[in-house]
């Protein structure tokens, strides 16, 4: 006869209560073993674990081909969970087009594949920050401060807007260090690296901290970096400003960006835990 225990939700067996409460003491400790050892390695304890890969129908996947350089020097296993990424990002994530924009699988997946790009070294890589994404033929009004947008990240209503003019643009030129998807993107990551504590925004966190700390003990590299005007003026308006477009100059001219700043550089490296496509 199974043994029960009284409870506030009646009648339980043991053996179904311990295994509930087994199951997260299990979690817990997982979490303590996993935080612990990004802590020390920099990087998440396992990055992929796909029991049932999404897929990308055609369209998506000629998009993909045809139109995004990175997916393009990527491995084989690595195009693999690229395409299992993108097909997740956008199944979880609501699309509309503004001012009579149709959203197509173009814009789809172009924007989710510039998302994906970046948190690629996550764990957790759907930006939990963001539920919705708009798209606008061309810049746009925005009420946050009365003026004409090409991008925008609203962490309070869950929302990236685009226009997407300007978003296929930034990919017109790849070395300008001039991207729009990216830098948007760039701000989604950092304000979900301070509103989410799984082990990637952790790392996130982490490194752009130790970076700060770098900074500010050295002078000379602060001023070097404004004379050398590798990263363009806006750059210094704030925190995000910078942190959206380190990350611009680390997709579209990593070279440079290593030999000029090689200290800076990896430390983005380590922010993003970006092993991939010889960065």
């Amino acid at each position: 006869m199974p043994q029960f225990l009284k409870t506030s939700f009646g009648l339980i067996p043991n053996i179904v209560l311990f295994s509930i409460v087994g199951f997260f003491v299990s979690k817990r400790i997982f979490r303590y073993v996993e935080q612990s050892y990004a802590e020390v390695k920099k990087k998440p304890l396992f990055l992929n674990f796909i029991l049932i890969p999404s897929k990308l129908n055609r369209e998506q996947i000629r998009v993909l081909d045809t139109q995004f350089q990175f997916y393009k020097r990527l491995n084989s296993k690595e195009r693999d969970n690229f395409r299992h990424r993108v097909a997740k990002f956008i199944s979880d994530k609501n699309f509309y087009g503004r001012e009579d924009l149709e959203v197509t699988e173009e814009m789809r997946t172009l924007i989710s594949a510039t998302a994906v790009m970046l948190t690629f070294g996550f764990k957790d890589y759907s930006l939990p920050i963001i539920k919705t994404i708009l798209i606008y033929p061309s810049s746009f009004y925005s009420k946050a401060n009365e003026q004409l947008h090409k991008g925008e990240v609203n962490p309070m209503l869950g929302v990236i807007a685009f226009s997407w003019e300007d978003f296929k643009h930034g990919y017109d030129i790849e070395n300008d260090n001039l991207n729009l998807g990216i830098h948007e993107f760039g701000h989604a990551l950092h304000l979900n690296s301070y509103k989410k504590s799984d082990v990637s925004a952790l790392i996130f966190r982490d490194a752009f901290k130790d970076l700060k700390r770098f900074l500010k003990s050295n002078d000379s590299k602060r001023e070097e970096l404004i004379k050398t005007k590798y990263f363009r003026e806006y750059a210094y308006t704030n925190e995000f400003e910078f942190v959206a477009v380190l990350i611009e100059c680390f997709f579209e001219t990593p070279e440079e960006f290593k030999s000029t700043f090689p200290n800076i550089y990896d430390k983005v490296k380590e922010m993003l835990n970006f092993n991939f496509a010889d960065y």
